[in-house]
């Protein structure tokens, strides 16, 4: 079993078409079918059921692909471990982190890195709350920036950097838009713009929200900050958001305020497995957020 093999099998099971695989891979067509047959051979099964032009995983293939996705990582790891050990400051950071830290927190993290290790390179995906966990836990990802950290997952190990307010935005012509602070009981009754219901900081602003005694009425839901502060903008609204979205994007004809009854936070900070050690460039960033963003203070 060779691993260009397992690399042509996983490339034709994504594509379920023979042809576009070997077009991705820039190589014949028959070579990455006698590649399957070999691969077949040599198992004792079909991978794939064949179906004119197009194939589809066999019951034993998706098992298969599983456990070569598994194979192919530890061996990519392997690889970028042994080149980050060598050169660790020109190294491969992969992180993910959610829309709330797009803007501010994580571009700002990675300009002050890049400052002290200019050859160190970032790939970067942007998921919901759920996600990133998932991300971490399956090991396409080592390392995420998120909020707030799960502090009862023994797949994860968490590491609080900072706690952030949450914060009112309001129409600058809403009557409440001359408050020094807000409670959410002088909300209860507005139309709230929110994050979709798969968002993590939608369920904090919701039970916030049932613990003061009340259901918010929600009127617009996006999944993009800068859209939600827009509907205010547009006196369509209120929102609740993470103070840190607000540093250098506070939109015009909005006006922003604590919530001091309930004080209202979320940790901030990163997630990590707990059965996988970091490769060396991503220690490296691991440890400068710890310094640059927070303090030391590891939950588990």
């Amino acid at each position: 079993m060779e691993i260009r093999q397992l690399r042509y099998f996983m490339e034709v099971a994504k594509r379920e078409h023979v042809t576009d695989a070997a077009d991705y891979l820039h190589v014949a067509q028959s070579a990455v079918s006698r590649q399957i047959v070999n691969l077949e051979s040599e198992l004792g099964v079909d991978l794939f059921v064949r179906q004119g032009r197009s194939v589809r995983l066999t019951p034993i293939g998706r098992m298969f692909l599983e456990r070569t996705k598994e194979a192919m990582k530890m061996l990519d790891n392997a690889k970028r471990e042994v080149e980050e050990h060598l050169q660790p400051e020109h190294g491969t950071i992969r992180i993910t982190y959610p829309i709330s830290m797009a803007a501010y927190t994580l571009p700002t993290a990675i300009s002050a890195f890049r400052l002290k290790y200019p050859h160190a390179r970032f790939q970067l995906k942007q998921g919901t709350y759920h996600q990133l966990l998932e991300d971490v836990v399956n090991g396409d990802y080592n390392i995420a920036l998120l909020g707030p950290v799960p502090l009862n997952d023994d797949r994860l190990k968490g590491h609080i950097l900072f706690t952030e307010n949450i914060t009112a935005l309001l129409p600058i012509s809403h009557p409440l838009a001359n408050e020094v602070s807000l409670t959410l009981e002088q909300l209860k009754d507005e139309p709230f713009i929110l994050l979709p219901k798969e968002s993590e900081f939608r369920n904090i602003v919701v039970r916030a929200c049932n613990k003061a005694g009340f259901e918010p009425k929600v009127s617009f839901e996006g999944d993009d900050i800068d859209a939600l502060k827009g509907l205010v903008s547009a006196s369509l609204g209120i929102t609740l958001l993470p103070e840190i979205t607000l540093v250098e994007n506070l939109p015009r004809a909005t006006v922003k305020i604590p919530v001091d009854d309930p004080h209202l936070t979320r940790t901030i900070g990163l997630i990590t497995p707990s059965d996988r050690k970091l490769l060396p460039t991503e220690r490296l960033f691991y440890e400068f957020l710890k310094a640059f963003l927070g303090f030391d203070r590891l939950i588990k």
